[in-house]
């Protein structure tokens, strides 16, 4: 045992961060899982980065799950808009259509928004999550397309 006084004995090294906290993303610079974490944000942020990350594929993968994710979402809205539109021009019951409509669009946009918040924090904290039915899509597509 290296006696702690003695100067003449190396002292060993400091420990480092483990290799979660070093892994910078390649083309921008943030670490890893902060860059997924923003590409998690629907359409926008998963364009960016997919644009701008070109070599990690943790950021890639999240960036083209939120790109699939986010168009979704976008589709959804649009048929909702439509349901909407077809239920209220129902002469007498529309209403009470429109009124249940809402509701389940609520609770979709509601599911959405989870799903998202969990991706976020799965990505921040540097775990590979798929998104149920998005996830496998994306990961092929992120593969596919580093090569």
């Amino acid at each position: 045992m290296p006696d702690p006084t003695d100067p003449s004995q190396p002292s060993p090294p400091p420990p480092g961060p483990g290799p979660e906290t070093t892994a910078t993303s390649q083309s921008t610079g943030l670490p890893s899982n902060v860059a997924a974490a923003i590409a998690c944000i629907p359409l926008i942020g998963g364009i960016i980065f997919y644009i701008l990350e070109k070599r990690d594929s943790f950021v890639r993968f999240y960036a083209m799950q939120s790109i699939i994710f986010g168009c979704a979402w976008l589709l959804f809205n649009i048929v909702s808009t439509v349901v909407h539109a077809v239920f209220g021009a129902i002469p007498g019951i529309g209403g009470v259509l429109v009124f249940f409509w809402a509701i389940i669009a609520a609770l979709v946009h509601i599911a959405f928004l989870v799903i998202w918040i969990i991706a976020m924090v799965k990505a921040f904290s540097g775990v590979r999550w798929d998104i149920p039915y998005v996830g496998p899509i994306a990961r092929r597509q992120a593969e596919g397309s580093t090569g």
